[in-house]
This record gives structure tokens, C-alpha cells and sequence, in this order.
């Protein structure tokens, strides 16, 4: 196995880990939470729950799991939440009685909900009272028998808009009450172990159907401590104050800030919805952030609402990109407001998901950390190999396949053992559908997905590139592109733009995007055809949605 990459790890940061320290993630919980006990784990509309709390209140809900509902050991619950208290309360209650937590967006469509929980076998849904109305329209088509909602107020009790459960839902029994409930019940916690089942995450329904990626309670203790070495001058154990703004049910901000930051003693300002930026601003403004996750959208969004830029920056330490690419005009400005330079990382749900992170390369002329662009170097036992379409490996500095081996490699998808198949090498890789490169100076660079590569007159286009080159034109706000039918060169590139109405002076047209473009790209990756939106439509999460606009 080559690895010309480590030499860019830090240099007391290992490039191989014992991943097997805990026997499940519970051990991990009771470490944390008898360590930090009386400090705020998470805090939401200003409303805070202690780790002591933490572990109280998630016992309470167990017990009710378990002792009411009689949920056991491998059993698959639905957790249907935004960014609130109960959402880690219900997690850890789930975690605790070894079930399997079924991470489920609250925008889903009654389509998009109804397959998951049909796929997932699931009879108990935990969710957010505003989609209730989702899962009223679709429940008789599913096994659901048990009906758990959630309220904004929960746990906050700070008079919060209250949201009634759809009339059509009986025997809906409220958060709080199921938690009153449990305080008198007994807790029997199962004994686990790395191979079981933690979260099922569901993840491809771009190509069809999502599929359940099955991902251990090994997989997770895994990356977290693959992260934890990695980033291990950034951590300050039991004083790190981040800003949770993804939402949790999705891997990057499960795992990092949900997961990673409680075991090391963090307080995780939960942020219930990003898109009302003004308000996520105030938040920020009053929050002394020392740790920032994001997406690319997260991060523009944030630079252009009136505000931002008065912040008191002078706390923040880290700023992670991943979810999708950071382009680099976001991230010039990003620095050029905060002072923090974006570090990005890169993964997937089926890899926990983090395969590798970039935290610069070390140089000995002048003895500190140089930027180099890129996704960085794979974090502890973790190797990456570049592959051609027929699965050789290619060499270093052309592009293929981004294919990865690790522990925190998912187990496989959920009841498709098909899809399972195709996904992995002969030699034990999962294959990522991403397209890479590995530099001359050990570092790894995502070209883009496979499936959204365009191909004019037989040359191959990437519409990252080209969406990264108009974030700097000045009064695009964003862009997206993709490819289009064309009769002389089979496909051809179409443009999505986004201008900046608050700029009076700039009345951008078609043909200035088109000219723009011409002075940064080769003639064949210009776009043919440029449309105007007001915005380009997007994941939860903030990833752009190219079929879409297809």
C-alpha cells in the first residue's frame, strides 16, 4: 500500500489508531457524561441541558421505549426531528436499548417517507409535529403503530409556537409525556458490541429509491476517533462551544457535532433552522463559537446576509467544509470576514462519513502550516485508491474512481445485498461514485460526481469547476449547471444563476455570464444556455439539487 500522503499528517498526529478502545457507543456516553456531568451539552433558543441531564432524560426515554412500547435489542425506530433538544435525547434513548435509529429528514415527501419506512421495517416514528401531516397521508400504507411528536417547545419551555398533531394520527402520544412516563420505569440496557447496528442512513435516492446504508456502533467509534487523533490540536476538551447548524439527522453533523464534540465535552448551539439567516446571525452574534460546521451554501448564504460581517469572531478556531465542495471564492471571503481559513473534508453516509480531512501541509522552511486546495489526506487507517473504469488503480496525478477501505466503511446497504455488491472492489474498496485525483504533493482533489460529469463533443466537463468559476463574478450570488441535450455536441453545458438584487449597479445578462466564463474556461466547458432563477433548489442539508434543474 502507498501512502506518499503522510507526510502531510501533522506531525504528532498518528496515521494508524486503535479504533477498538469501546466496546459500543454507550460506553462512549457513560465516559462522557460521568466526566463532564454538570457542563451544557446542548443549548437551543437559549434554553440548555447539562451532560447529567442529558443522561437522565435519554434513561427516562429508554425506559419508555422499552418498557412501554417494548422496543428491543435490533429494533428499527424512525427519529423525524430539526435541530432541537429532544433530538439527542431521543437518539441516546434509542442508542441505549441497542435499537436502530432510522434518520429520517422532516421536509421528506409522504413518498419519499412511505419507502423508508416500509425499507426499514420500522413501527415506531418519533417526530417533529409540523410532519405529521406527512406521515398522516401515507400511514395505512406502512407498519407504523406507534406515534411519538415533538413539539419546538419541548424541553425548552420558552413559550414556543405550538404545532398540532394531524387529527388524522391516533393514540399520538407527546415527547414530554413519554419521557413523564419512563421516570418510573426500569432501564435493562442490553450488553453490545461493535458489530451492532446503530443508525441506518439513508442515502442515493438521487439515481431512485434511497438506500439504507447500515452503518455499527463500530463504524461511528470509529471515525470519531479517527477525527479525534486528526484534529487533535483543534480540540479543547470540555470548552469548545459549536454551532450546530446542519441538521442532525444528517451524517456529517451526526457524527461530528452530535457524536464527536458531546464525547469531548463541547456546547452545541443547536440552530432549528438556517434558513432564516437574520436570525441564525443573531444567534451567532451572541454565541462566542470556537467551531463551525458548514456547507459551501451555509458558509455563502452566511457571507451574504446584512450582519454577518459584525460578528465577534475572535473565539472562532475551526471552520469545517464538507457535504458538498467549498468553492474557492466562498472560502477567500469566509477568511476575509472571519480571519479562519475553511478547512474542508470530504465523505459520504456509507463512510460515517469522513474519509479524509485538510488541515494544510506542515513546511519546515517556515515551520508552520501552508493551505493547500483539495480535500486533504485520509484521516488514521484509512486508505484511498484511485480507479480507473475497469478498476485499476491509476497513477498518481490522473483522475478516476475515488475508492476507500477503513473501519468506518458501512457494513452494507440495508436488506439489498445487490446494491451492496456493485459498491464494493474484489478487494474489499467502496466505491464512492465521486471522480479524484491524488497530487504530486500527497493530496486528494474531487473533480466531481460521476453521474454529473457532462460530456460535450467527447471531452469530459465538470460542473463544480464551472459553478466554482462564476462564484467570482461579481453580483452572482450562485450557480449550478448542467447537462443538456445538444445536436452538435451530443450534450452541452446549461448555467442556473443566482444574481445579487441588492446590487442596483449590476444588471448582469446572459451574454455577460457567457463572456465571463470565456475568460477562465476552455472554449468546450462554456456554457451554451444561461437562465436566470431566484434560487437554486437544494438538499436540507445545502447541497445544490442538479436533477432539479434537469
Amino acid at each position: 500500500m502507498t501512502t506518499p500522503w503522510f507526510i502531510n499528517y501533522p506531525k504528532n498526529v498518528a496515521n494508524k489508531i486503535d479504533v477498538n478502545r469501546f466496546d459500543s457507543l454507550v460506553d462512549l456516553f457513560q465516559q462522557t457524561t460521568t466526566k463532564y456531568k454538570q457542563k451544557i451539552a446542548y443549548s437551543n433558543f437559549g434554553a440548555e441541558l447539562t451532560f447529567e441531564q442529558v443522561d437522565e432524560l435519554s434513561r427516562d426515554f429508554a425506559a419508555y421505549l422499552q418498557g412501554k412500547l417494548n422496543i428491543a435489542k435490533g429494533n428499527r425506530v424512525a427519529l423525524m426531528c430539526p435541530n432541537t433538544l429532544c433530538f439527542p435525547i431521543a437518539m441516546w434513548g434509542i442508542i441505549r436499548i441497542g435499537a436502530v435509529q432510522v434518520n429520517v429528514n422532516p421536509m421528506y415527501t409522504p413518498r419519499e417517507l412511505e419507502h423508508q419506512l416500509n425499507d426499514a421495517q420500522v413501527d415506531t416514528i418519533i417526530l417533529f409535529s409540523p410532519s405529521t401531516k406527512i406521515l398522516a397521508d401515507i400511514i395505512d400504507n406502512t407498519s407504523i403503530k406507534n406515534v411519538i411528536s415533538i413539539n419546538l417547545d419541548d424541553l425548552a419551555n420558552k413559550g414556543l409556537p405550538y404545532s398540532p398533531v394531524d387529527e388524522r394520527l391516533n393514540n399520538t402520544i407527546p415527547f414530554i409525556d413519554a419521557l413523564a412516563q419512563g421516570q418510573s420505569l426500569e432501564l435493562f440496557e442490553p450488553e453490545l458490541c461493535q458489530d451492532d447496528l446503530l443508525f441506518l442512513q439513508y442515502t442515493g435516492g438521487t439515481t431512485g429509491l434511497s438506500k439504507g446504508a447500515m452503518l455499527s456502533h463500530g463504524n461511528l467509534i470509529a471515525n470519531i476517533l479517527q477525527y479525534q487523533e486528526f484534529a487533535k490540536n483543534h480540540i479543547h476538551y470540555g470548552n469548545d462551544i459549536v454551532i450546530t447548524a446542519i441538521p442532525m439527522y444528517h451524517i456529517f453533523a451526526l457524527m461530528a457535532n452530535t457524536l464527536a464534540y458531546f464525547t469531548f465535552g463541547a456546547k452545541n448551539i443547536l440552530v432549528t433552522n438556517p434558513r432564516d439567516m437574520p436570525s441564525f446571525v443573531e444567534v451567532w452574534k451572541n454565541t462566542r463559537a470556537t467551531m463551525f460546521t458548514g456547507v459551501n451554501t451555509l458558509f455563502n448564504g452566511l457571507l451574504h446576509t446584512p450582519g454577518f460581517e459584525q460578528v465577534d469572531f475572535s473565539s472562532l478556531k475551526l471552520c469545517i467544509g464538507g457535504g458538498a465542495a467549498v468553492q474557492q471564492a466562498v472560502a477567500d471571503k469566509w477568511q476575509q470576514v472571519t480571519g479562519i481559513k475553511l478547512q474542508e473534508g470530504y465523505g459520504l453516509s456509507e463512510t460515517s462519513p469522513i474519509l479524509t480531512l485538510n488541515f494544510g501541509r506542515f513546511s519546515e522552511e517556515t515551520d508552520q502550516n501552508e493551505y493547500v486546495a483539495g480535500i486533504g489526506v485520509p484521516v488514521p487507517n484509512t486508505d484511498i485508491s484511485i480507479r480507473d473504469d475497469l478498476g485499476n488503480r491509476v497513477v498518481q496525478g490522473e483522475s478516476g474512481e475515488l475508492c476507500a477501505k477503513g473501519p468506518q466503511i458501512m457494513l452494507g446497504y440495508w436488506n439489498n445485498t445487490e446494491a451492496t455488491k456493485r459498491c464494493m472492489t474484489p478487494d474489499g474498496y467502496f466505491k464512492t461514485g465521486d471522480i479524484a485525483m491524488l497530487d504530486n504533493k500527497g493530496f486528494f482533489h474531487i473533480v466531481d460526481r460521476k453521474k454529473d460529469m457532462i460530456n460535450v463533443s467527447g471531452f469530459n466537463v465538470y460542473p463544480n469547476e464551472i459553478e466554482a468559476e462564476v462564484a467570482n463574478m461579481p453580483g452572482i450570488i450562485e450557480s449550478a449547471c448542467v447537462g443538456v441535450n445538444d445536436e452538435k455536441t451530443g450534450e452541452a453545458v446549461k448555467l442556473f444563476v443566482v444574481t445579487d438584487k441588492t446590487l442596483a449597479d449590476h444588471n448582469i445578462n446572459e451574454q455577460d455570464v457567457i463572456d465571463f466564463c470565456r475568460r477562465g474556461l476552455t472554449a468546450y466547458k462554456v456554457p451554451k444556455q444561461v437562465v436566470f432563477i431566484d434560487e437554486i433548489p437544494k438538499s436540507s442539508v445545502g447541497k445544490l439539487l442538479r436533477r432539479e434543474l434537469r
